[in-house]
């Protein structure tokens, strides 16, 4: 990795959906080069997704809690986790 990979990855962290064309021009290369330096970042997994930033208040959820669970038993983990993910309110 090199000083422009750190550019696009700075970038794409504050923007993630920046088109090729903005990203290229931002750190200031061609498109098909940031578009060859993208997808090799990804290849690589320093890239590991997309994802959207949603505002909870937006979504109904007026507050937040993080919640630590301790299971006596490894068994039950899975059906743990199963159940809160079904959970609607819960992310």
């Amino acid at each position: 990795m090199n000083a422009l990979d750190g550019k696009i990855l700075a970038a794409l962290e504050l923007d993630g959906c920046l088109s090729l064309t903005d990203l290229a021009a931002q750190v200031g290369v061609s498109l098909s080069s940031c578009h060859r330096r993208v997808r090799t970042l990804e290849e690589a997994g320093a890239i590991r997704g997309y994802r959207a930033d949603l505002a909870p208040a937006a979504l109904g959820l007026d507050f937040a809690a993080i919640v630590f669970v301790t299971l006596n038993s490894s068994k039950v983990v899975r059906e743990f986790e199963k159940a809160v993910a079904e959970l609607d309110n819960v992310i």
